[in-house]
């Protein structure tokens, strides 16, 4: 795919994208509207396009769900949606927001996740960040989280900022997890241009309690809501590799660089109260954490008393599985 390019490409970008000043909120970057800066993935009819032309519907029901797509690839940059999600039974209920290079390198892609699994009536959504680097699925990096408020009451943001150093993810302006490559990662950060997804989907073979609870398309359709989409970043051309056009970031006061001390204390807060799983510490997959893990010997502790087979001992034995089937171990912790 021409590594070469990449390579300059990727120089190029991080000193354009890495040369924002400022840890602040990104309530002032730029909102385009949806046909100028992305463009309709799959299920036409179940995606609607608002009259302000910078908000979209995504729905599932019977017959498909929906999802668009950023129409550049990125390298590097800020990105950001206010969603709201459905409400009700919304068992086996998938909606994400991702970057992924997927279909460019089927063999070897990045993907940095935000996954929304819904749950049945009366228990609440809950949310998963995931990444892969260089087509690494067999070391899934998830991490399940509660959150502080219901996400289908009203429109709530959730951004991610990729460097070349780090990937940090934001709800609120919260930063909720912060994730640092290692030089033991080797290739397993993700590094390659990469695309922007929204969809709504059925995953009721794994989303909730490990396929337990499925869709129920009494309740259809299920309604996603996105506004304030932001796309931050170096823009890359598909064909050629090279930097199409790179946001001025200079003057983008409002992109964060890092996590402040205060964003960190409030990180750690969040992570104290909701979260539920992190594959660092799953002893069922890992005999020892894998790498780039930092070990939080409270965190563990937290995590081991709330379930003490996945991060205790870990005696329950399982064999290798795709990453979907591993997520479900997670989802039998902290499902219904």
């Amino acid at each position: 795919m021409g590594f070469f390019y990449l390579g300059l490409v990727l120089c190029a970008c991080q000193v354009l994208v890495l040369g924002v000043v400022a840890s602040a909120p990104s309530g002032k970057l730029p909102i385009i509207p949806f046909d100028e800066g992305y463009t309709k993935l799959f299920g036409e009819d179940n995606l609607m396009i608002l009259r302000d032309g910078k908000s979209v519907h995504l729905s599932l029901d019977e017959r498909t769900g929906s999802g668009f797509v950023s129409q550049d690839l990125y390298q590097h940059g800020f990105f950001s949606a206010s969603i709201k999600l459905p409400a009700d039974y919304t068992a086996g209920v998938v909606v994400a927001f991702y970057m992924s290079n997927g279909d460019m390198f089927p063999k070897y892609h990045d993907e940095i996740d935000f996954e929304f699994l819904g749950n049945i009536r009366g228990k609440e959504w809950r949310v998963q960040t995931n990444i892969y680097g260089n087509g690494s699925t067999n070391t899934g990096r998830e991490e399940r989280y509660n959150l502080w408020f219901d996400p289908s009451d009203d429109y709530h943001q959730y951004s991610i900022l990729w460097t070349d150093s780090q990937i940090i993810f934001y709800v609120d302006n919260v930063p909720i997890r912060e994730f640092k490559k290692t030089e033991s990662m080797g290739g397993d950060f993700p590094a390659k241009p990469m695309s922007l997804y929204a969809t709504i989907w059925d995953g009721s073979d794994w989303a909730t309690n490990g396929g337990k609870y499925r869709v129920n398309y009494k309740y259809a359709p299920y309604l996603a809501e996105f506004s304030d989409l932001v796309l931050h970043g170096c823009a890359v051309d598909p064909i050629e590799q090279l930097s199409k056009k790179c946001e001025n970031t200079r003057s983008s006061e409002s992109v964060p660089t890092g996590v402040t001390r205060l964003q960190r204390m409030k990180m750690e807060s969040f992570r104290k109260k909701h979260m539920t799983y992190s594959y660092c510490y799953d002893r069922i997959r890992y005999k020892s954490p894998p790498s780039e893990c930092v070990i939080n010997p409270q965190e563990a502790e937290r995590l081991r008393v709330f379930d003490p087979v996945t991060f205790g001992k870990g005696r329950r034995h399982r064999g290798k599985h795709h990453h979907r089937s591993r997520v479900n171990q997670a989802d039998e912790a902290t499902s219904v």
